[in-house]
C-alpha cells in the first residue's frame, strides 16, 4: 500500500539547479534530487492565465494545491524523488524565478493589471517568492501503486488525455523515443507532418493518432480503440527504438503527397493512415485525382470537402455528407404533389415520406425544388436500388 507523508519545501530549494534540456525534454530542479518530468508525465501544457495564477497565489501567501513526490530511494542514481502530481506548477514557478524574459500579469491594487517579472520584484516580495513553502506529500509504493495514484490524483487537476494515462502505464524506452518524435512542438512530426494532424501535439494527439494508424497497418484490429492501442504498445514495448513508427509515418505522407500534391487546410485531419494502408497499392493516376479534387471542391452540394479524399478512394458518396432538402423544402415539395408519392401515386402522411433528388448528384443533380420530389419509403427504396 501507498506509504505517505507530509513534508515543506521552499520555493528558494526548489529552483536551485533547475534545468530544461531541450533535447531529452527531461527536466529537474532542487539541487538535481527532483525529477520534474518523469517518463509517465505529460509535456507542460499550462497557458499564461493558469501559469499567472500559480504566481499570484505564490505572491499573495494563498495555498496553492498539495502536491505530490515519489520517494524512489536512496540507492536510486540519479534524482532520488519524481514529481507525481505538480509538475505544471512546479515549471511555472520554475521559469519565473529562472528566466527573466517571463514576465506575468497580476491584478493591481488599483484595479487592472501589472507586468511583472521576477527581477523587477521589491527585494521584500521576491523574499516572500522564495521562502514561499510548498506543501508536498512524499509517497513510496510500488510501480503499480505509483500510476494507479497518479491518475487518482489527476482526476481533478489538468484532466488527462487517454493516451497521457496510457503512457503513465505502459511507459518504456521505446515510448520515450517514440514521444519524443510525436509529442513536442519540436519534434520530427510536428515540423514536418504537423499540418496533417489534427489535436494538440503536446496532449499527445499526434502520438494517439500515429499508433491508431500503426496498429491497423500491423494488423491489429478491433472496434475498442482502447483495447487496440493497448496491444500496440504493448507488441512494441521492448523495441529498442521508435525508427520503424517513424518510417511508416514517413510513408504515409510520401504518398499523400504524391497521391493528392501540396497541403490544402481540407487535409487537415483526415484519418490518412486507415487510407494509406487500404489504398497504397491501387493503381492511381495523381493528374486525375488532383483534377477530381478541384472539382470536388468547388461542388456546393458537398458540405465535407475533408471527406473529398475518402470519396476518391472509395467511391462511397455518403462520406461527402451532400446536401439535403431542408424541412421547408420538404413541405413545399410535400403540397406540391397534394400528399401523393410522385412514383406510385399513392397519398402518404409527410413524416411517411422521402426527400429524393430526381436527378442524383453523381449524374449533375443539384439539391433544388426544381430537382426535388417526396417519395414513399418503398419507392425510394426502389430507386435508390435501381
Amino acid at each position: 500500500m501507498m506509504e505517505i507523508h507530509m513534508m515543506k519545501l521552499r520555493i528558494r530549494d526548489l529552483i536551485t539547479d533547475y534545468h530544461e534540456d531541450e533535447e531529452t525534454s527531461k527536466v529537474t530542479a532542487w539541487g538535481g534530487n527532483l525529477d520534474v518530468r518523469p517518463e509517465y508525465q505529460r509535456e507542460y501544457v499550462y497557458d499564461d492565465q493558469k501559469r499567472d495564477s500559480v504566481i499570484n497565489t505564490v505572491l499573495n501567501q494563498f495555498p496553492l494545491n498539495i502536491m505530490y513526490f515519489v520517494d524512489r530511494g536512496e540507492s536510486t542514481v540519479g534524482a532520488r524523488y519524481e514529481v507525481l502530481d505538480g509538475q505544471q506548477r512546479i515549471i511555472s514557478i520554475c521559469r519565473f524565478a529562472t528566466n527573466s524574459a517571463i514576465s506575468v500579469k497580476l491584478p493591481a491594487a488599483t484595479g487592472g493589471y501589472n507586468i511583472v517579472n521576477y527581477p523587477n520584484l521589491f527585494d521584500e516580495l521576491r523574499e516572500r517568492f522564495l521562502d514561499y513553502e510548498l506543501q508536498v506529500y512524499i509517497c513510496q509504493g510500488t510501480d503499480k501503486e505509483k500510476i494507479d495514484w497518479f491518475e487518482v490524483i489527476n482526476i481533478a487537476g489538468e484532466k488527462l488525455e487517454k493516451q497521457e494515462i496510457r503512457n503513465a502505464v505502459l511507459h518504456s524506452a521505446w515510448l520515450t523515443d517514440a514521444k519524443s518524435v510525436f509529442s513536442r512542438r519540436n519534434g520530427a512530426a510536428n515540423k514536418r507532418y504537423g499540418k496533417y494532424y489534427s489535436g494538440d501535439v503536446i496532449r499527445q494527439k499526434y502520438l494517439e493518432t500515429s499508433f491508431r494508424w500503426a496498429a491497423d497497418h500491423e494488423g491489429i484490429g478491433g472496434k475498442d480503440t482502447e483495447t487496440v492501442i493497448r496491444q500496440y504498445m504493448m507488441s512494441h514495448s521492448q523495441d529498442a527504438n521508435a525508427d520503424a513508427l517513424w518510417k511508416y509515418i514517413e510513408d504515409v505522407f510520401s504518398w499523400v503527397e504524391s497521391t493528392f500534391g501540396p497541403f490544402d487546410r481540407n487535409m487537415n485531419g483526415v484519418e490518412w493512415g486507415y487510407l494509406y494502408n487500404r489504398h497504397k497499392d491501387d493503381t492511381l493516376d495523381p493528374k486525375t485525382i488532383r483534377e477530381q479534387i478541384r472539382t470536388l471542391m468547388s461542388d456546393d452540394e458537398v458540405q465535407k470537402k475533408s471527406n473529398i479524399y475518402e470519396y476518391i478512394l472509395t467511391g462511397e458518396e455518403k462520406v461527402l455528407n451532400l446536401r439535403t432538402f431542408i424541412e421547408r423544402d420538404r413541405i413545399t415539395m410535400y403540397n406540391r404533389q397534394n400528399g401523393l408519392c410522385n412514383l406510385c401515386g399513392k397519398p402518404f402522411r409527410m413524416e411517411e415520406m422521402h426527400a429524393d433528388h430526381i436527378i442524383p448528384w453523381r449524374k449533375g443533380g443539384i439539391t433544388d425544388l426544381s430537382n426535388g420530389q417526396m417519395l414513399c419509403t418503398k419507392c425510394n427504396l426502389t430507386k435508390s436500388d435501381r
